[in-house]
């Protein structure tokens, strides 16, 4: 609990951290944060005015604080996937700070499975924003191992938990802002319809 604390004290003041999802390692801050989340995306190499930023809720109430009035097909979508390793992309409303406000008004949504995570939103109180944390800029290869995300980060970010030798595979994305749920990016783990 006191390590969640230090982590949330870090978040508060505008810092960064790296920790572990259920699938891959991410970049975090306190998405409300605006300067944190510039500095995320240049750790990234994202331009903030066009990258799709994700963020972690709590849970599906948390969510509902952030985006336009999902459908009752996409509430059970959620509710029979998460927590778990999925993004839901939603059409965002006005609580959604500007800097998550691309052209097509939408963001991506997390409810991990993990602890760790969860408990950082739980007592941080709001969203993180996540981006995951790859190793290459030219592949598509995610930092799996603790020590060597501190070898390459320590001096980059704030702070760094350890949770153990992460995934390879990221989350799979799902588009809910049509008609239909359109799957963009199979990862770690199949939707159940």
């Amino acid at each position: 609990m006191r390590k969640v604390k230090q982590v949330v004290d870090v978040l508060k003041s505008g810092g960064v951290i790296i920790y572990p999802t259920d699938s891959v390692y991410a970049l975090g801050c306190d998405f409300a944060n605006a300067d944190a989340v510039d500095k995320i995306c240049k750790l990234r190499g994202l331009d903030p005015t066009k990258a799709n930023l994700t963020f972690i809720c709590k849970n599906i109430s948390q969510v509902a604080e952030y985006t336009a009035q999902m459908n009752n097909e996409t509430f059970r979508l959620m509710k029979r996937n998460l927590p778990g390793q999925f993004t839901f992309i939603l059409k965002s409303n006005n609580s959604v700070p500007k800097m998550f406000k691309n052209k097509k008004r939408t963001v991506g949504v997390r409810i991990p499975k993990n602890n760790i995570v969860s408990e950082i939103v739980e007592h941080l109180g709001r969203p993180i924003l996540s981006a995951s944390l790859k190793s290459g800029e030219e592949i598509s290869e995610y930092f799996t191992d603790p020590k060597l995300i501190q070898e390459n980060y320590e001096n980059r970010v704030d702070a760094i938990i350890d949770g153990g030798i992460g995934n390879h595979d990221p989350s799979t994305v799902v588009d809910c802002t049509g008609d239909e749920p359109l799957l963009v990016r199979s990862g770690i783990k199949d939707l159940r319809l």
